[in-house]
């Protein structure tokens, strides 16, 4: 089969990085993976969904109808036991709508100061939607093909440790190290695809799209 014969899937991303990295994790058989800027295709959803389930499905369908291709979106973001679970899906405006990392990093220290280890429980997480868009629903909504979560538990540092990564992955440190080991931040990007929430959560979907037919 040549790549003009292959199906596409739309990735619900601008980010070749993101793009890249996924391939690699959901090894799709029959199909090829393509950016929204690779199709040409402007403008965003309103993100109003309440847990990252919710915006991963809003995303998925809001671009498969838009592109009339299926589409994986996917939410993902970051939640702090002592914090009751937030920042959750305001992980990326924790400090602010237009915030960078360090501020919603040196925001998230701030609000665990003087906290233990042992109380500084976090994890990071992943939700993967996949919508086919011929395969309406009742009253014309599009019913959700496939789906998996993925998660990485560690806990939140006291100081930022490494240039790796982004986000909250300076002061994130996964159980697998001890405390006072090293953060994500400080781990190669083979180590942190190897242990990431968001590729345990494409190991998961990949063989439900193969299953599939993609």
């Amino acid at each position: 089969m040549s790549v003009n014969d292959r199906m596409r899937i739309v990735i619900a991303t601008r980010s070749s990085h993101k793009l890249g990295e996924l391939a690699g994790l959901l090894r799709p058989e029959r199909a090829e993976l393509v950016t929204l800027d690779a199709l040409g295709i402007e403008g965003d959803p309103v993100e109003d969904g309440a847990t990252f389930e919710a915006n991963a499905r809003l995303k998925a369908r809001y671009y498969a109808r838009l592109t009339g291709l299926p589409t994986i979106a996917d939410d993902s973001g970051i939640e702090v036991d002592a914090l009751g679970g937030g920042p959750g899906i305001r992980t990326r405006r924790y400090a602010g709508e237009a915030a960078t990392d360090t501020q919603n990093n040196a925001k998230l220290l701030a609000a665990l100061a003087g906290l233990p280890a042992t109380e500084r429980g976090a994890r990071y997480v992943c939700v993967l939607a996949f919508v086919i868009p011929d395969q309406g629903g009742p009253r014309g909504g599009l019913p959700i093909a496939a789906e998996a979560r993925g998660t990485l538990r560690g806990r939140i540092v006291g100081e930022p440790r490494g240039r790796a990564g982004f986000g909250y992955d300076p002061i994130f440190e996964p159980l697998g190290e001890p405390p006072g080991g090293r953060t994500i931040g400080q781990h190669s990007a083979a180590e942190k695809a190897a242990i990431s929430h968001r590729s345990r959560a494409a190991g998961r979907l990949g063989p439900r799209l193969r299953n599939l037919g993609y």
